[in-house]
């Protein structure tokens, strides 16, 4: 390991003008480039008390052993040097977008003297025009299927072409006419160059003007009693219209413009970008990254920015870019795209309507892409094995801990504390097992002491089921006689993981020990720097930032977060959501909807009878009479008031404007979640829960 100070170069030295620096290791290979609007004040953050850099700039200043750098005369430069060298030197702690897969594009070879149209994939090369890139290979075949009927454009490779030449036979395309077969002179190679243009600019989404030239030819022929000719344009007509059907309009006014939206956790993110052309989305593709240095959103997104239109130039750079974050600052890279379109080019983040919609499907894409790439990881055998002995070897345990569980305690700002614990075995989720706890010991903010009682809670309840069962006694296992079901909290796991640092690793091994249990090993995730900690230790084990048992923590960690957080929402959403009703014993929800479907609104419902309220089918006079009486005891409803306009805004119509929101946050809530809710039980301890919705928001939750 260097020691920075060996190789720091003198202030002086240093200029204060914009530049692009590089770290180079003691083998003279560049593990870093990094771009400067003063390299001066850039170079100097590098050489700060190491205590007080991010863990990953730690690492790279005592991997590097000198730094040099380049001075430019614009930002703008600074940005292509820096692009051009990370592309040459490829240095380890930059980050480096690789694609999770290979993307076809629909390619047209204008550099060729007959065009083709085919199917590419790699490195884009120069005259050529790319479209896409698609999903699937068949999508492209079946929307150039649909095309040649109208732009009988060569599709055959120069082999196939050559043959057909040296023969005077066109092949199987040119005798059903989805081939103009220039390869037997059918048509000139100027005629069939101009072909290729028109079914370029049908690509490009400029569709409105060859469909209106067919429509006019069908009607011409028509009328000359053409029948035939007229038929066959009808259904080139349709066949162009199916083919705009399979890409759907998602912006309005034929918007060319690229939308990239980012999901990223500690280790890792995932970029996802939507190519939208003439208002239909024309193409997708998406990568992911190894944060391999200390870099936030805006990073990331400039990141993505260059290694998308690096090499780019023209109209493969759309008028529009639309990003979830600014660059910082944003002029030098909106003047960088601009001078590789030939024209302006706005980079901005949407705020309303049809944009801002599409940026959330292209989010949603994201997290299902660092999702599905975090799967992928998880559950291949090999890779979670390795991530078990890592934990073991890391945390000095006899063996692998092949059961896990993770607690996290959630509330918001101190009220509705609840915690989670969820249970990996084997390395992968066992939702069955997950287990959901209210804190009821005391009330406020006081993650430690809530720690604690969870931790409390959960083994006593293992200790009486061991009790129970008469393991102690006999050895027999906790599983019931009747369906060979475990019990609730009959294993134990071997490792404990909480959501915290040391004050919450103390108290979960404090409970343990007040128990009387000892072969149960606890740690603690820190989110802050990814450390874990184990009781009685000052310093924390900091595993390799490429460790699988790292990152199996951190996947443990996550889906507890997760999990607290979804009962926690749910749980305010319903005391939120309290009416009088609730207190009524043996009125189920059932019973609710027959009242208020009854009545058509709470206020009529208050202001009714006990005769009235009897009249409802299923509700007896006592249970009328009980209703009655929670509606007198309940505190008056305060007057809803029109933030807008400020007028008091009658009961009904209030009531009305709830059960809208409502039902429009219900709707939402379902597009939102991966999975389904869990209905919480009150005070209902270690019920077995389906997993809930990811947790897309933070705010001031915890």
């Amino acid at each position: 390991m260097a020691d920075p100070s060996s190789y720091r170069p003198k202030p002086g030295q240093i200029p204060d003008s914009p530049g692009v620096y590089r770290f180079r290791d003691e083998h003279r290979r560049v593990i870093y480039v990094g771009k400067a609007k003063s390299l001066r004040q850039r170079l100097a953050s590098y050489f700060q008390d190491l205590s007080g850099l991010h863990p990953r700039t730690r690492t790279m200043v005592t991997t590097a052993a000198s730094v040099e750098w380049t001075v430019v005369s614009t930002e703008v430069e600074a940005l292509q040097l820096e692009y051009s060298w990370i592309k040459e030197y490829d240095p380890r702690f930059n980050v480096k977008y690789r694609d999770d897969k290979s993307y076809p594009y629909l390619a047209v070879t204008m550099n060729e003297q007959f065009p083709r149209v085919q199917v590419m994939r790699g490195q884009k090369k120069k005259g050529v025009r790319y479209f896409g890139p698609y999903g699937h290979a068949w999508a492209i075949r079946d929307t150039v299927d649909l095309l040649l009927r109208v732009f009988p454009v060569r599709t055959c490779s120069t082999g196939v072409f050559k043959n057909a030449e040296r023969s005077g036979r066109p092949c199987l395309l040119g005798y059903i006419g989805k081939c103009s077969a220039p390869c037997v002179g059918r048509v000139s190679a100027e005629e069939h160059r101009e072909l290729a243009e028109e079914f370029s600019d049908f690509m490009t989404g400029r569709t409105g003007t060859y469909i209106r030239r067919l429509e006019r030819q069908m009607t011409d022929a028509a009328e000359d009693m053409e029948y035939e000719r007229a038929a066959r344009l009808r259904d080139d007509i349709g066949a162009l219209k199916k083919a705009m059907e399979k890409s759907a309009v998602v912006l309005a006014d034929a918007t060319d413009a690229d939308l990239i939206a980012l999901a990223e956790d500690e280790l890792e993110a995932a970029v996802q970008i939507f190519h939208v052309r003439g208002g239909r989305v024309r193409g997708q593709r998406g990568w992911v990254t190894d944060k391999v240095e200390a870099v936030t959103t805006a990073g990331l997104v400039e990141h993505a920015l260059q290694q998308l239109y690096g090499e780019e130039t023209g109209d493969s750079v759309p008028k529009e870019v639309l990003v979830p974050a600014l660059p910082d600052p944003v002029e030098p890279v909106q003047e960088w795209l601009t001078e590789r379109r030939g024209s302006n080019v706005s980079l901005r983040i949407p705020q309303r309507g049809d944009k801002k919609a599409l940026m959330e499907t292209v989010q949603r894409n994201a997290l299902q892409a660092l999702g599905l790439h975090k799967t992928k990881r998880a559950s291949d055998l090999t890779t979670r094995s390795r991530a078990l002995e890592e934990i073991s070897e890391a945390l000095g345990l006899d063996s692998v801990p092949l059961r896990i569980e993770c607690y996290d305690i959630s509330h918001l700002q101190g009220d509705d504390v609840v915690a989670s614990m969820v249970v990996f075995e084997d390395g992968l989720q066992r939702k069955s097992e997950y287990r959901r706890f209210q804190i009821k010991g005391f009330e406020g903010q006081d993650d430690v002491r809530s720690m604690h009682e969870v931790i409390t809670r959960r083994f006593k309840r293992y200790l009486g089921e061991k009790e129970k069962t008469g393991e102690w006694a006999d050895g027999e296992t906790g599983f019931t006689e009747e369906d060979g079901r475990p019990k609730r909290f009959a294993y134990p796991p071997q490792l404990v993981v909480v959501d915290g640092g040391k004050p919450q690793v103390a108290a979960a091994q404090r409970a343990l020990d007040e128990l009387g249990i000892d072969d149960i090993v606890v740690c603690g995730l820190a989110k802050r720097l990814e450390e874990v900690w184990l009781p009685g230790d000052d310093d924390p084990v900091v595993l390799p930032r490429t460790s699988e048992g790292l990152y199996l923590l951190q996947r443990v960690r996550d889906e507890a977060h997760r999990f607290a957080i979804t009962y926690q929402r749910a749980k305010r959403a319903r005391r939120f959501r309290a009416s009088p009703l609730d207190d009524v014993p043996g009125l189920g929800e059932t019973r609710k909807q027959a009242l208020i479907k009854h009545f058509g609104s709470v206020k009529r419902l208050r202001s009714a009878t006990i005769d009235q309220i009897c009249e409802v089918p299923g509700i007896g006079r006592k249970t009328a009479e009980s209703i009655a009486v929670a509606f007198a005891q309940a505190a008056p409803v305060a007057p809803a008031v029109n933030t807008a306009t400020g007028e008091i805004i009658e009961d009904e119509d209030h009531e009305d404007h709830e059960a809208r929101e409502e039902n429009v946050d219900r709707v939402e809530n379902v597009d939102r979640m991966e999975d389904a809710a869990p209905e919480a039980t009150a005070g209902a301890v270690g019920e077995p829960v389906s997993a809930g919705a990811s947790d897309e928001r933070r705010g001031q939750e915890r």
